[in-house]
């Protein structure tokens, strides 16, 4: 049986540690720690704000139940309000996809001290002049350099596919897994990605069985027909129930994370309605 979490990336106009705060007054189970600006972003994360952090959920007794290293707005000065993956694992500049290597071991370093059990992290686009076949090689060799410092501390990683990233469905995950062959490798798994991708979901939970890090969800409208943008439970065509009976088919007893970014004017009305909504199932 699954435990619900909730990612503080819902709640970008506050603090790390009042989202903490916010999301355990929900009833949740876990959090999600959003390792990007404005909360984590490692370069400016200091002992302080881990501290801050550590006292939070201490007071709150909330596990953690994954550190989200898919993005790194902070490296822009003036970033939009989108998700970016650049510098990615697969970014042809040598030392710019050496910063996201670094980077994504310091996601490991502050997933292993508040007792994460992994990360995850997106692949990114292959860009103009890095065509996939080039980005490929790139990934592997980022997430040899990447398992070999999570390993040794307990941490697993899981890649996040999306629609139109170098990793985008299942199949692409799972063949990856098996060419990188590395036990702490698995995939963080986002159901509303696989339902824009248009995966059966049922099907998708029961082939990535046991390489499974952790469970995104969001509701989508329309799945294949529709848009990838994440949204409060209830408010999408996601028949949650064959989730969340799939996801016990499976054997899957980890965390299942609400992300819902998409409401940062309104994280308490998305966090108080998701766990109405979904509360029933777990």
């Amino acid at each position: 049986m699954a435990d619900l979490a909730f990612s503080t990336n819902a709640y970008t106009n506050h603090s790390l540690s009042e989202a903490v705060d916010r999301i355990a007054d929900h009833g949740y189970a876990g959090v999600e720690l959003l390792g990007d600006a404005p909360h984590a972003y490692f370069p400016e994360f200091g002992d302080e704000d881990r501290r801050a952090l550590t006292a939070a959920l201490d007071a709150t007794d909330l596990a953690v139940s994954n550190v989200n290293a898919n993005t790194a707005m902070g490296y822009y000065d003036d970033a939009p309000p989108s998700a970016f993956f650049e510098p990615s694992l697969i970014t042809a500049d040598d030392d710019r996809r050496s910063w996201r290597v670094e980077y994504t071991k310091r996601a490991i370093d502050l997933a292993d001290a508040v007792g994460s059990p992994a990360v995850c992290v997106a692949t990114g686009r292959p860009l103009p002049g890095n065509p996939p076949e080039r980005a490929r090689e790139h990934l592997e060799a980022s997430l040899d350099e990447i398992l070999d410092y999570a390993e040794p501390r307990g941490v697993e990683v899981g890649i996040e596919f999306e629609p139109e990233l170098l990793i985008e469905c299942t199949d692409e995950v799972l063949e990856l897994i098996e060419t990188v062959d590395r036990d702490a490798l698995g995939v963080n798994l986002d159901l509303g990605h696989a339902a824009v991708y248009g995966e059966d979901l049922a099907e998708t939970i029961e082939r990535t069985a046991g390489r499974v890090t952790g469970v995104h969800l969001e509701d989508i409208v329309g799945g294949r027909r529709g848009k990838h943008y994440h949204r409060i439970p209830g408010e999408g065509d996601l028949d949650f129930a064959a989730i969340f009976d799939a996801l016990d088919d499976a054997g899957y007893d980890g965390f299942v994370t609400m992300e819902l970014y998409t409401y940062p004017d309104e994280p308490d009305r998305a966090a108080r309605e998701s766990m109405e909504q979904l509360n029933r199932y777990v």
